[in-house]
């Protein structure tokens, strides 16, 4: 007599059932937290929108637009944008470069990109500040200060500007450029034509994760400029470390509203589903 074994159905949807627990647990409840104190009154917890009215009206005399909150925000845009921008300039030849390059092991290429990120990252900024100070460009001024901070976020996050554009270009379908060629475009012409628009995706992912971390990552400004040089990310810190729960969360809900928008815009929601997608009227 046989015995037939029962057979085990798995789903693949159990699979993801610890991720959505650590999205309860490590997102959703910290953001309904900060919704709870950026609504509610400091005192007896009464809903409200005091909050947002008092980070847009300044304090005592001065105006919103005359505030150290005011500077603060252009600072971190200012900063963060130009990282972004650096970021970029120097991410995407070094991308091509090696996307197209003759060289069968790519990989170890961008090991050399990748392998600092490996390296305690207080470890890194430390060792910038004091190849800064041996090579006497670190001064320390207003304005070094914020050259100080670009150059640290540009060095931190320069990875994550090379590695989305690096995987649009390789996903680009020759047969473009080899009609292009055909047509007669020059190879200066097929890359602006082609290439470029065809890498769109990567820029624009590429972007989403520098120019967002870069407004709020302090560590990077603290170290690099001695606590003078002050962006949002410091500032929502110092208003939780003071206990300022409600002005803390407003801020972080307004730049979280911020990148939202800024990531709609760019297109890093989707940004992946665009590679490779359009072949036609190019050049």
């Amino acid at each position: 007599m046989t015995i037939t074994k029962p057979k085990l159905h798995f789903s693949r949807k159990l699979l993801a059932i610890p991720y959505a627990i650590f999205l309860l647990v490590f997102v959703l409840v910290p953001l309904l937290i900060i919704l709870y104190y950026a609504f509610t009154n400091g005192d007896t917890g009464a809903f409200t929108f005091e909050n947002f009215i008092n980070f847009f009206s300044g304090t005592g005399k001065q105006t919103f637009f005359e505030s150290s909150r005011f500077k603060t925000i252009v600072q971190s845009l200012f900063i963060s944008v130009m990282s972004t921008l650096l970021c970029l300039l120097i991410a995407y030849p070094v991308a091509y470069i090696i996307a197209n390059c003759k060289i069968k092991n790519k990989t170890g290429l961008l090991l050399l990109f990748i392998v600092p990120m490996w390296v305690n990252f207080v470890l890194r900024i430390n060792a910038l500040k004091e190849l800064f100070s041996w090579i006497g460009i670190y001064l320390k001024s207003d304005t070094w200060n914020i050259v100080n901070t670009i150059l640290g976020m540009t060095y931190d996050f320069l990875p994550f500007m090379i590695l989305p554009i690096y995987t649009t270009i390789t996903k680009i379908d020759k047969s473009y450029l080899e009609a292009a060629k055909d047509l007669g475009a020059t190879p200066a012409r097929a890359f602006l034509k082609v290439t470029l628009p065809l890498s769109k995706a990567g820029i624009m992912s590429g972007v989403s994760m520098v120019f967002l971390p870069a407004m709020t990552n302090y560590v990077i400004s603290n170290y690099m400029t001695f606590n003078h040089t002050k962006i949002i990310g410091a500032f929502i810190d110092e208003c939780f470390k003071n206990d300022l729960w409600n002005l803390g969360s407003v801020t972080a809900l307004i730049l979280l509203t911020f990148m939202f928008i800024i990531t709609g815009l760019t297109g890093g929601f989707n940004a992946e589903s665009e590679t490779g997608a359009r072949g036609t009227s190019l050049w």
